[in-house]
């Protein structure tokens, strides 16, 4: 059995920084990802732009450039991952999913994988892959977990949900031209999309549980556009509403007035995504508040089994209301880096709020 110092579990961009920093740090390193490098990123709406700055979502040191000196669309931050595995000439194994990790009796910790044909997370989900049916198992003294946490839609739980024209996902805005698009949600994915569809053609109307939008969920730059066009009755807006049925036609909403039935060629429940704590609950990690999120030391971002850590939004759980990011997670990072093998990361640190702060605030 092939052995390391230590296994990153993840390919997203704190698990990048996580493998470079390690590997600067002279530690033997084997890293998973279940998808392609950055696979959250491939599955968004195209051409959807980071809430953050370049610079905060940049890793390894490395300057994050976009043609326009604008924040980055998906597609420019996965081109930009790439660039910086193949700078630092991390070997990363692709499409290859984690599927169980076993303590074993020296203290370190056996994962087994197998071969995926898509990430976690995301529209294609790949349920088929059994335990044991990859390559061998390698085993590793040390397993950093930076899963993230966007890997199932959050159920509305109402008939029809499952049906051809109902989705979690925002697809290419153009397939939405000249159709009614009821789009449920009242947070940043739902905001940006009916703004999106609209001006790919779409005729749109916004339904929200709360009577009015949450500035404090929104991108500061989308805000003021939805609510323009909801002024000028250019995307309808219904408040107070949830929906009770959806049709093959329409969609059924209860409100504050009673119900009502919208006609809907396509239903978009951008209801937000959870966590899978698989690995977590093999582990026996301890999962603490509403999110389930690991109990973690704040200042190794180790949890309750000595050897395993968390890093990035995979610290967080299924937030409901997001608090970590991949802006604030840099730090997690350096912590690691320190608890493993006793030294920091390699580039300049900038000091960020502390999303796990907030968290806890919240318990």
């Amino acid at each position: 059995m092939d052995e390391f110092d230590v296994a990153v579990v993840g390919g997203g961009p704190i698990g990048i920084e996580m493998h470079a920093a390690l590997v600067a740090a002279g530690k033997r390193v084997v890293h998973f990802e279940a998808g392609r490098i950055g696979h959250t990123f491939s599955w968004w709406a195209p051409r959807t732009r980071f809430f953050s700055s370049p610079e905060r979502i940049a890793i390894c040191g490395v300057p994050l450039r976009t043609p326009d000196q604008g924040k980055a669309s998906a597609e420019q931050y996965g081109d930009y991952l790439l660039a910086v595995v193949e700078q630092f000439g991390l070997n990363i194994k692709t499409f290859e999913r984690v599927d169980r990790i076993e303590r074993d009796n020296d203290g370190g910790f056996v994962l087994h994988h197998a071969p995926s044909r898509v990430g976690v997370g995301g529209q294609e989900i790949d349920e088929e892959i059994g335990f044991g049916a990859g390559e061998r198992p390698v085993r590793a003294r040390h397993v950093v977990l930076a899963i993230g946490n966007m890997h199932r839609p959050r159920a509305v739980g109402v008939p029809g949900e499952t049906l051809a024209h109902v989705s979690h996902y925002l697809g290419h805005p153009g397939d939405y031209f000249d159709k009614r698009v009821v789009i449920v949600g009242g947070k940043n994915s739902a905001a940006e999309a009916a703004i999106r569809l609209y001006r790919a053609g779409a005729h749109v109307t916004l339904s929200y549980r709360g009577d009015e939008l949450d500035a404090g969920r929104i991108k500061y730059w989308v805000l003021p556009e939805l609510v323009w066009l909801i002024e000028k009755g250019r995307v309808e807006f219904v408040p107070e509403t949830r929906p009770v049925e959806i049709r093959r036609d329409a969609i059924e909403l209860a409100g504050r007035e009673g119900r009502v039935v919208l006609p809907a060629d396509f239903v978009l429940l951008l209801t937000g995504y959870v966590q899978d704590g698989t690995l977590y609950d093999q582990l026996g990690l301890d999962r603490i508040g509403e999110s389930r999120r690991p109990r973690l030391d704040r200042e190794t971002m180790q949890t309750s089994v000595p050897g395993i850590f968390v890093a990035g939004t995979a610290s967080s759980g299924s937030q409901t209301r997001a608090k970590v990011f991949i802006e604030n997670s840099h730090a997690h990072v350096d912590r690691i880096c320190r608890a493993i093998a006793g030294v920091g990361v390699p580039w300049k640190l900038d000091e960020v709020m502390e999303g796990l702060g907030q968290l806890d605030e919240e318990m």
